[in-house]
């Protein structure tokens, strides 16, 4: 009996965070960048704890989203020939594969966010008051752009610059994403109800996803 596609992605997935645990880039290489990055701003600025504190979640989703592409660009560069050639024998649509991915992607980049968030409150001491939001506004934001980086990924798949194509790609498609998350914890902040933002980083998570499933067969079928 043939696995049903959901069950085929979640397989995928799990070999993707098993590759990703024995090389630990991200965790080991591309979040001490990160933490490097969030520290330039203070030196630069200096002990000015009021402007700190007002730009310090700006910062902190700047952060994620550039080294959040590199994240996802990463994942799916992790795909050799021999790869590929393996799942297609083993019957996986291309669907199933693409979805693999960019949910060991979100996976991935949750626990970037994760790890990176003490950093940031530590470093700037922002107003924390919308935090119970906090929460949701990383998943989503981990969700939309794992789907937006593996469509770059694999549109961008056997091309000389994907390297610097790639960012070139998801980085216009993400401010949504950048602006929800930013704008929700502000709202929050100022005691009104982000619905609003919220549904802008659902409807740009949703797109991703929906743009990555559908052309999966066609951007593979053009490689």
């Amino acid at each position: 009996m043939t696995p049903s596609p959901l069950r085929q992605a979640c397989e995928v997935a799990r070999a993707e965070l098993r590759i990703e645990a024995r090389g630990g880039e991200v965790l080991w290489i591309i979040t001490p960048f990160g933490a490097v990055a969030l520290l330039l701003v203070p030196l630069a600025v200096g002990p000015d704890r009021p402007l700190l504190a007002g730009i310090g979640m700006g910062m902190y989703w700047v952060v994620v989203l550039l080294f959040g592409v590199l994240v996802t660009l990463r994942q799916t560069a992790s795909d050799s020939a021999g790869h590929l050639s393996m799942l297609r024998l083993a019957g996986v649509p291309a669907a199933a594969r693409a979805a693999g991915r960019a949910a060991a992607s979100a996976v991935v980049l949750l626990l970037f966010e994760t790890l990176l968030l003490p950093v940031a409150i530590g470093l700037y001491q922002p107003d924390l008051s919308g935090g119970t939001w906090l929460p949701v506004v990383m998943v989503l934001t981990a969700a939309g752009l794992a789907a937006l980086g593996t469509l770059a990924g694999t549109l961008v798949h056997g091309f000389a610059g994907r390297s610097s194509l790639g960012p070139v790609l998801v980085c216009p498609l993400a401010l949504p994403l950048l602006l929800g998350a930013t704008e929700t914890l502000q709202a929050v902040s100022y005691g009104r109800m982000p619905w609003l933002w919220l549904l802008v980083q659902v409807t740009t998570a949703a797109i991703g996803w929906l743009a990555l499933l559908l052309s999966a067969n066609a951007v593979e079928e053009s490689a």
